[in-house]
């Protein structure tokens, strides 16, 4: 039976940052991968907390160097005809302002290949089918699509096999996610945008001009391409995925404007994906733990997915090498409840934008400099800073600002 010192499930992004966090340790580390590379996964605009941890992998250069990547340097929001922006260069963590829009096909196959030249396994269409951790080391039990089946031991597991949640299914540590079901509808389309007043450095957020539990991304590439979805209930947006992402994209004039020229029809399909928020009983147990998606998920909205998984890719390494090298680890208080600070925090703005407080926050005029800076850290995914009071005290924060911002958008 092989060895390894871990064993990660998923080659996705949380899986291969922990890799190279690892190997940098000197472990051995496996990565097992269901699907082939390169394969479409959603999630593709980067925040700029996520490049300081590739920086930490040593993953970066790499990423930087794919000339279809468009460079990022904040977030755009219309409604109706208003218009906001953050720029993330401008707030109160320090840390990188400048991020990415990837194309996830190709960023995910970049950081795999990478984490193989620092000298991890990663297997392709090997998907794990059982799990032992009964006894000091963990074996897994692993079924490749060439029908093929052996098992490998680990001294420790990474789940980060993300919406495929391997371990909570084979644990039974699943539990209903407390976020309403909701329904995404996507694709990529050449954008042809040619109008002047259009920030391709930034991802544009459009809430739907009547209602605003709607929104819709726009994710330039450099390519003229770019990624387009609408999000919200699935009785308000029933019907075949082309026609109902149409609809509500010319529904906003400012995507209307945007989009004149657009080719709808190219080579990528038009998409959806349904109840994609999740929950989980324990993120972390016996010789295991749970990263990125595979712990929860709450929302596209604010392209958190990403920067949540590198993060707790980020804080799990460490811990399981003193683990390994005999030290007692506290996985609740070192990784749980610290990854839970950001994960609260983002679920506060993302419960706000669907609720509508946080949207008037967003798209007030003549906000606070200070407190735009503050909220501008939270969308460039840095909701680990306690020192931010949105951050540290979000439900109140908040609920207060929100309050003036309300009565000011009635009052306008």
């Amino acid at each position: 039976m092989e060895k390894f010192d871990v064993v990660i499930i998923g080659a996705g992004p949380s899986g291969t940052v922990s890799a190279a966090l690892l190997r940098q340790q000197g472990l051995s580390v496996l990565l097992l991968e269901k699907q082939h590379f390169p394969r479409f996964v959603i999630g593709e605009s980067l925040l700029s907390y996520a490049m300081d941890i590739l920086e930490q992998a040593g993953l970066a250069d790499a990423v930087r160097a794919e000339p279809t990547f468009q460079f990022k340097n904040g977030a755009a929001f219309s409604w109706g005809e208003r218009y906001a922006y953050f720029d993330f260069n401008q707030k109160f963590t320090s840390g990188p302002g400048t991020t990415l829009q990837v194309r996830r096909a190709i960023f995910d196959k970049i950081l795999a290949d990478e984490v193989m030249k620092k000298g991890a396994v990663v297997r392709y269409g090997h998907s794990v089918e059982a799990v032992d951790n009964h006894n000091d080391n963990v074996i897994l039990t692993v079924n490749t699509d060439q029908s093929e089946h052996y098992q490998v031991e680990a001294r420790f597991v990474l789940d980060a096999s993300g919406y495929g949640r391997v371990l909570p299914r084979l644990f039974n540590l699943d539990i209903p996610s407390n976020l309403p079901m909701r329904i995404a509808h996507f694709t990529h389309i050449e954008d042809n945008i040619s109008d002047p007043t259009y920030d391709r450095n930034k991802i544009l957020i459009t809430t739907h001009p009547e209602h605003r539990d709607i929104w819709l991304w726009l994710i330039p590439f450099s390519d003229n391409r770019c990624s387009i979805g609408v999000v919200g209930l699935p009785e308000k947006l029933t019907g075949e995925s082309e026609s109902v992402l149409k609809q509500f994209a010319l529904d906003s004039p400012v995507l209307k404007r945007l989009l004149v020229n657009a080719k709808w029809e190219t080579d990528f399909p038009y998409l959806n994906i349904k109840g994609y928020s999740a929950n989980v009983k324990s993120l972390h147990g016996k010789n295991f733990a749970l990263l990125g998606n595979a712990t929860e998920f709450l929302d596209p909205v604010f392209s958190s997915g990403v920067t949540i998984a590198l993060h707790s890719a980020r804080l799990a390494a460490p811990l399981i090498v003193r683990q390994l090298q005999g030290e007692t680890v506290d996985w609740q208080q070192e990784f749980s409840d610290p990854l839970m600070v950001g994960v609260n925090a983002f679920r506060t703005y993302v419960n706000g934008w669907y609720e509508g407080s946080f949207q008037d926050v967003v798209y007030a005029k003549n906000a606070n400099p200070e407190i735009r800076a503050m909220i501008s850290s939270i969308l460039a995914g840095y909701a680990w800073d306690t020192s931010n009071p949105y951050v540290a005290k979000s439900d109140s924060r908040l609920k207060a600002l929100a309050e003036i911002c309300g009565i000011a958008r009635i009052t306008d």
